[in-house]
């Protein structure tokens, strides 16, 4: 096995834990893929388990990858892999509780990998899947969301919230989203209506709501 570049911890802490440093390259087993890392990006879960946070929920064995978003080309297949070969450039999201992103090279099952559409760059689709299943997961999966309902989104201007606001928007729903220094942003997102939390509370406002998808917690909640 050859070694690839990676950014790994051999132990939980702050920033300081994170290692640049030669790693084994993995290799495919049955039903996986060998992706070229070309873009990558951190999510706040990344930090929470780079700190030791969800240490009770994966077991990682040091030293540790992280990072789940990845988009790159495909450069092996493993066994019984027929729907990628390699030079296709496709975009996942990396299990958790193993080797992830943060490195020349990731295997991930292949059933999680899709084609990278042609409209999106690397390093813009690396910026998709965690945010995106984060928010489909919650809205349609859990929620089943349907055009004509109302949603409030809370944070509608962070890394999950935007990415809701879209989709939502797609499903054919009315978007309420609160921000408090984005409104414009949120506004051409498509938002029906954008709530300043910073000038009046959002509760004072906000009737009729089918669904809320909450990304603030807390006082909010």
């Amino acid at each position: 096995m050859t070694s690839m570049k990676a950014v790994r911890i051999h132990n939980y802490g702050g920033a300081d834990a994170l290692i640049y440093e030669d790693a084994p390259r993995p290799a495919p087993g049955a039903g996986e893929v060998l992706i070229r890392v070309l873009a990558t990006s951190v999510n706040p879960v990344d930090s929470a388990i780079r700190a030791g946070y969800m240490a009770g929920y994966f077991n990682l064995t040091m030293p540790a990858i992280l990072g789940l978003d990845v988009s790159g080309v495909i450069e092996e297949a493993g066994a019984g892999v027929t729907a990628f070969q390699r030079g296709d450039n496709v975009y996942t999201r990396a299990a958790m509780g193993r080797d992830g992103a943060y490195a020349e090279y990731v295997v991930v099952p292949a059933e999680d990998v899709v084609a990278k559409p042609q409209s999106l760059d690397h390093i813009h689709a690396a910026a998709l899947p965690h945010v995106f299943l984060t928010a489909w997961q919650a809205l349609v999966g859990t929620a089943e969301l349907s055009a004509g309902q109302t949603v409030l989104i809370h944070g509608a201007s962070g890394g999950v919230g935007h990415v809701a606001v879209q989709l939502a928007k797609a499903r054919g729903a009315r978007v309420i989203g609160t921000t408090s220094r984005n409104v414009d942003f949120v506004r051409d997102l498509g938002v029906d209506e954008v709530i300043d939390y910073s000038a009046a509370p959002f509760e004072t406002a906000v009737h009729d709501v089918d669904v809320v998808l909450d990304t603030v917690g807390g006082e909010t909640q």
